[in-house]
C-alpha cells in the first residue's frame, strides 16, 4: 500500500467513475482499476462492488476511503510544513468565499494582499457554503470566508468584521419614505429573497419570522444582483448586506432600527494546517483594509 494508490481510491469515492477518477489522476482507466484490485488483494477485502454500468463501495470501502483521505491530507500538511519552513510566504493559497460576500469583498482585499504577499498565489474559489465547508474538511482548500458561526470543532475561526442589512425598496414605494424600519413596518410584508442553499437565504428567513414578515412565494432569486434588479424594476422589497448597496436612481436603501440586523464574517480553516500563522497575519491585514470601509464594525 502506498500514497498513490490511496489517492486512486479517494479519487474514485469522489467520482464514482473509473474514468473520470483516473483523467483525475493522470493515469490509464486500466491502470486505476488494477492499482484497486491489488489494494483489495492486499487489505483482503472487497472495497466496491462492481457493475457493468456503475461501482458501489463496500460499507468498509467507504470507512477506508475516508480514513485514505485524512492521510493524504496528512501528507499534504506534511509537504506545506517543508514550504513554510523555507518561505511562509510562498506557494499556492486557495481560498473560498461565498457568493453574496464574493463580488463586494474581494476587490476591495485582493489588491492590497496581493501587494503584502507578491510571492503568495491567492487562488479564489465562489461557492456556496455547503460546498466550502466540505472542501475546508477534504483538505481541497486552505481557508475560506463564511458567515458565522460555523460549528465544526475542527475549524479555527478568525473574526473579521459585522455586516448590516438593509431594506432595499424601490423608490416609489410607501417603505422608501422611512428614515428606519421598525418590526411594525414589515408586518405582513413579503420580501423577494434567495434559493435554496444560499446563508444568506437562512438569516433573511430567520428576520422575516422576527419581524413577522413572509417570504414572496413566486419568486427566488439565484444571485443578491438578480434580487437588486427585481427591486430596481419594481417587483418588490429584499434584504441587501451594506457593503452590496450601491448609489441607485431606483433602489432606496433603508436602514433598521437598533438591534441592526447584521451578518459577521469571519476567516475559517483547519486547526492542523501548517498555514495556520499565515492565515493569522492575512486575518489581521483584512481588518485594517476594512477599518477604512463604514459599510462594516471591524471585530478584533
Amino acid at each position: 500500500m502506498n500514497i498513490r494508490d490511496l489517492r486512486y481510491l479517494v479519487a474514485l469515492a469522489d467520482h464514482q467513475h473509473f474514468g473520470k477518477a483516473a483523467e483525475v489522476c493522470f493515469v490509464s482507466q486500466p491502470a486505476l482499476s488494477m492499482q484497486i484490485k491489488k489494494l483489495e488483494e492486499i487489505l483482503g477485502i472487497k472495497l466496491l462492488e462492481r457493475t457493468n454500468k456503475s461501482i458501489l463501495f463496500t460499507e468498509s470501502g467507504l470507512m477506508i476511503a475516508e480514513r485514505a483521505r485524512d492521510i493524504l491530507n496528512q501528507v499534504e500538511e506534511v509537504h506545506d510544513i517543508a514550504k513554510l519552513a523555507k518561505d511562509l510566504y510562498s506557494g499556492e493559497l486557495k481560498i473560498g468565499i461565498f457568493p453574496t460576500l464574493a463580488p463586494y469583498l474581494l476587490p476591495l482585499i485582493i489588491p492590497t494582499l496581493s501587494k503584502k504577499f507578491p510571492k503568495l498565489s491567492f487562488y479564489l474559489i465562489e461557492e456556496q457554503t455547503t460546498s466550502l465547508i466540505e472542501k475546508l474538511k477534504t483538505g481541497k482548500l486552505h481557508a475560506a470566508f463564511l458567515a458565522l458561526p460555523i460549528n465544526e470543532k475542527s475549524f479555527t475561526t478568525s473574526l473579521l468584521f459585522d455586516e448590516e442589512f438593509l431594506l432595499a425598496t424601490p423608490h416609489n414605494h410607501s417603505l422608501a419614505k422611512l428614515k428606519t424600519v421598525k418590526q411594525q413596518n414589515l408586518d405582513n410584508k413579503n420580501l423577494l429573497l434567495l434559493e435554496e442553499g444560499h446563508c444568506m437565504r437562512e438569516q433573511a428567513l430567520a428576520l422575516c419570522q422576527k419581524l413577522n414578515a413572509n417570504e414572496a412565494q413566486n419568486f427566488r432569486a439565484t444571485s443578491l444582483e438578480t434580487l437588486r434588479h427585481m427591486v430596481a424594476a419594481g417587483v418588490g422589497i429584499t434584504l441587501i448586506p451594506k457593503l452590496a448597496c450601491d448609489a441607485s436612481n431606483s433602489i432606496s436603501y433603508v436602514p433598521f432600527s437598533t438591534p441592526k440586523p447584521v451578518r459577521t464574517i469571519g476567516l475559517v480553516w483547519r486547526s492542523s494546517t501548517a498555514k495556520s500563522p499565515l492565515l493569522e497575519e492575512i486575518t489581521n491585514h483584512v481588518r485594517k483594509i476594512m477599518e477604512k470601509q463604514k459599510a462594516v464594525k471591524v471585530r478584533n
